[in-house]
């Protein structure tokens, strides 16, 4: 199953408890209004589970932005489809 935006923004979406939340591939995780580090995992974590996949921690470090956390779902998705 490939994740799509929409998916991605509505995992950020209940992460946050902000169903507004307005999201662009360029946004910053660390711009984010009540972001942290406990919502990065619980939004991992909801995506590993969903998408069967696994992040390393160094991986989950790296993500900067949506559209980083994008590529790097749909990097894993290709490489476990091969």
């Amino acid at each position: 199953m490939a994740a799509s935006f929409t998916e991605i923004t509505a995992i950020l979406r209940e992460a946050l408890r902000d169903k507004d939340l307005e999201l662009a591939s360029a946004t910053r995780f660390d711009g984010l209004t009540g972001w942290d580090s406990m919502d990065l995992i619980a939004a991992v974590v909801e995506i590993e589970c969903r998408f069967d996949l696994q992040f390393t921690l160094s991986e989950i470090d790296r993500l900067t932005t949506v559209g980083d956390l994008l590529r790097m779902i749909e990097t894993k998705q290709a490489l476990a489809a091969a």
